[in-house]
């Protein structure tokens, strides 16, 4: 089915990956909107020394960018693990229609910290392939040790 939540988590996996290849946190997001992607991106912190080039804050400004307009209310936002804080208070400025994510962040993720930063009539989602996604994190920081 093309409009499961797996087959966009995919996309978000792919660019993932494309952190992990540029020897960034893998992290990778998207946005859908009306069963399109409209915009993908990965963490970038490293490459534009910047610690807020999260995933999920340059998905959302490249999507705001594609829709003409800074609020995602129609929107989904796929993203391989949960959102930080930082980026969980974005989502909620944005006013993203629903977020769903795959590996949780017991550390650092936005439940824990901040479970009310997102909209209300945000909806969430959890778990999505997330075997895969923490996999992907765990690979990542055991060739960093």
């Amino acid at each position: 089915m093309v409009n499961s939540h797996e087959y966009y988590m995919k996309f978000a996996l792919r660019e993932a990956e494309a952190a992990r290849d540029r020897n960034e946190i893998p992290v990778g997001a998207v946005v859908v909107c009306n069963g399109r992607i409209i915009a993908r991106a990965h963490n970038l912190t490293e490459t534009l020394t910047d610690v807020t080039a999260h995933a999920e804050m340059q998905v959302i400004t490249a999507a705001a960018n594609v829709l003409g307009g800074k609020y995602l209310t129609g929107c989904t936002l796929y993203v391989t693990v949960e959102p930080c804080v930082m980026c969980a208070g974005a989502l909620g400025w944005s006013q993203v229609g629903a977020v769903v994510y795959g590996a949780s962040d017991d550390k650092r993720g936005f439940r824990k910290f901040a479970p009310e930063a997102l909209r209300p009539k945000t909806v969430v989602t959890s778990g999505v392939m997330k075997e895969e996604c923490a996999a992907l994190m765990k690979e990542f920081f055991k060739k960093k040790r």
